[in-house]
């Protein structure tokens, strides 16, 4: 259960790795308006707020990965990272997008089920 848990912990690192990418570079490339539903117009007035809001993404990112380097160590570090990515996609999903629920806080929530399983039968 530990190797699903901490591979489900990276996939969702990945995912905010490239939410950082996305918001970041790309927002106002094509990629990124298609991500996002941007009109070129839009995209360039919320650039600056976008980019913003993907340096904490990569926060997000370099936490879950910091958690998994630290091995059996890092279970609270993970709890926690994963926490605020729910958090954030719950809130996302309330306040932007049902979407966020189902691509950042269900993977999220996925995750801390995972650890409290494998902690529990280990």
């Amino acid at each position: 259960m530990s190797l699903l848990a901490n591979t489900v912990v990276g996939l969702v690192a990945l995912l905010h790795a490239w939410f950082l990418v996305l918001e970041m570079f790309l927002w106002d490339k094509p990629a990124g308006m298609k991500a996002f539903g941007q009109t070129p117009q839009s995209a360039a007035a919320t650039k600056v707020l976008a980019a913003n809001q993907g340096l904490y993404n990569g926060f997000l990112a370099a936490g879950l990965v910091w958690g998994l380097w630290l091995g059996a160590e890092g279970f609270a570090v993970k709890v926690f990272f994963l926490a605020c990515v729910l958090v954030a996609g719950v809130y996302g999903a309330v306040t932007a997008s049902r979407k966020i629920l189902f691509v950042q806080a269900l993977p999220a929530a996925i995750g801390l089920a995972l650890l409290y399983l494998g902690r529990s039968a280990a």
